[in-house]
């Protein structure tokens, strides 16, 4: 080893003949050093600093005089793994190398620099200089900037986790849709059913109210996995707090106490209520397990400001922000605080601090999507002991400014006497949702395949009103049966009914001639209206 470092080093930089030529050699040796793109380090057997290059100053932010003389691990640095975990100081490159007395090659290595707090991540090669008894007399180590490079590694990394987790939940929240079906179709034939006055009433209200709630999970997993579009509407966010804080105080312990002040004055937002209710709750969350330990308190409140950006508002998040009147929501809390090292990261996905069980990592990220999308901006304010305070804008509708509420109203189910063809391969939903259009009058033929829905079809195009189809079908899909159907009958209102598809949306079905779009699970009110929806062309047409 020690022959060919030296062969090498006698090739690029040559050995001085005499002691005379010594100086001119060593200036020729510094000139190299210099003008190398790679920073250079030379360690002594004990990892004290023999010296190094400029560019080696520049990446690691300390100058040689400062370095000199001293171990590696005296001058603080603090070496992270390709996971952002520390480096175990066994592992620094200088003690492998030293231990194994064998080369190093294209290591990745990550350096919060001491001077800067900041972190640099470089690609390590070095190897040692042995003396003429095999010993390491002297260790020469390089490294490279590729702090970019891995930036835009992570970021193709971390694309195709969010690929991988839309695929994964568009496949559970199909199966989850399959099962609330049932649930939310046979409550609402139970509430038909069953007088106002009794008993069972509350019951069937608390079971139907949870079903909703959990469709609407269902529909933020598949936004979260670009498979649905949010219900963005203009809304105020006083219901939907205070909703979301019953559910806070019936999951924490009594050693974290919650205040409240929602402002009855906050505007309109343009939103998605559930996008709301999961920012409210991600970040009380976070602030409650900010406090688990130590207990403490938790703040919460609503109200309206005005933002302008051109003044004092450096700290926000999007600095794109418009100058305006904005709705603010505050979530504070008395924990731990967020060590300002790791401020810039919180929103980034998958990062987290919590133990393992405590966290994925998306909620904040979440968050953050959420906001920007909406067109608001954050500011975080973090103190390490003191705590941490949340402060989500969300800009107010203009239109609306002056207006106290939003008035919503409630479509009651109209039902019709048309004639419907169901074709779905859950026998379980063909049945339920036939009991549940026949009570509202419609006259319903179902099929469980798509070929036998074609045929029936083909045998009496106009025995039917209404198509409306599963797009998940075995042998023919229901995108390919409606193609089918509009080739027979090309006025034919067909209704595709889908929980995931990668494949289909909205747009494109009615693109295809498919007259209406539903996401599962679908409530028998959901399904009315579109039928009345897609047949009213028709009706004006007679």
């Amino acid at each position: 080893m020690e022959k060919q470092n030296n062969i090498l080093l006698e090739q690029v930089i040559g050995f001085p003949d005499d002691i005379n030529s010594l100086q001119n050699w060593e200036s020729r040796y510094r000139g190299l050093l210099t003008h190398l793109g790679a920073g250079v380090v030379v360690h002594a057997p004990d990892t004290s600093f023999v010296m190094c290059n400029d560019k080696a100053s520049e990446l690691l932010g300390l100058n040689e005089e400062k370095m000199k003389g001293k171990l590696a691990i005296d001058l603080q640095w603090k070496f992270l793994n390709e996971n952002n975990t520390p480096l175990p100081i066994k592992e620094y490159p200088v003690n492998q190398i030293i231990r194994n007395k064998q080369a190093i090659k294209d290591f990745i290595l990550g350096i919060n620099r001491p001077a800067t707090n900041d972190v640099v991540w470089v690609s390590v090669n070095g190897f040692p200089l042995l003396d003429n008894e095999g010993e390491v007399s002297e260790i020469v180590i390089s490294f490279i900037n590729i702090t970019e490079r891995k930036k835009m590694y992570d970021q193709l990394n971390q694309a195709q986790k969010m690929e991988a987790i839309g695929v994964l939940a568009g496949g559970i929240a199909h199966d989850f849709n399959n099962i609330l079906v049932p649930i939310i179709g046979h409550t609402e034939m139970l509430s038909d059913d069953i007088p106002k006055d009794s008993p069972l009433r509350s019951s069937l209200d608390e079971i139907y109210a949870a079903s909703m709630r959990a469709k609407d999970m269902v529909r933020q997993i598949l936004t979260f996995a670009r498979q649905e579009k949010s219900e963005v509407m203009l809304i105020k966010m006083q219901h939907i707090v205070k909703e979301a804080l019953k559910l806070i105080r019936s999951t924490i312990p009594a050693t974290i106490g919650i205040k409240d002040n929602i402002s009855k004055k906050c505007g309109v937002i343009n939103a998605d209520p559930t996008q709301i209710h999961q920012i409210v709750m991600n970040l009380a969350i976070n602030a409650y397990h900010a406090m688990e330990e130590t207990g403490g308190t938790m703040t919460i409140s609503l109200k309206e400001v005005e933002l302008n950006p051109e003044l004092n508002e450096d700290d926000l998040i999007n600095n794109n922000i418009q100058k305006g009147i904005y709705a603010c929501l505050t979530v504070a809390d008395t924990g731990t605080g967020i060590p300002e090292n790791i401020k810039d990261k919180i929103f980034d996905p998958f990062f987290t601090t919590k133990k393992q069980g405590k966290g994925t990592g998306l909620g904040l990220s979440s968050v953050h999507g959420i906001v920007i999308g909406c067109g608001g901006t954050i500011r975080v304010n973090s103190e390490i002991g003191k705590g941490t305070e949340f402060n989500i804008y969300l800009p107010v509708a203009e239109s609306y400014l002056k207006k106290d509420d939003v008035i919503q109203v409630n479509i009651p189910t109209q039902g019709g006497n048309e004639r419907i063809l169901i074709v779905d391969d859950e026998v379980v939903l063909i049945t339920l949702q036939k009991g549940l259009l026949e009570r509202l009058g419609y006259q319903v033929t179902s099929r469980s395949s798509s070929i036998e829905a074609l045929e029936a079809f083909r045998s009496n195009p106009d025995k039917f009103d209404v198509v409306i189809t599963d797009m998940a079908m075995p042998s023919m899909s229901g995108d390919k049966l409606a193609v089918e159907l509009i080739k027979i009958r090309p006025d034919i209102p067909i209704l595709l009914c889908t929980g995931f598809s990668t494949i289909m949306s909205e747009e494109k079905a009615l693109s295809m001639g498919i007259k209406g779009f539903l996401m599962k699970p679908i409530t028998i009110t959901d399904l009315d209206k579109k039928i009345r929806e897609v047949l009213k062309p028709n009706k004006l047409r007679e």
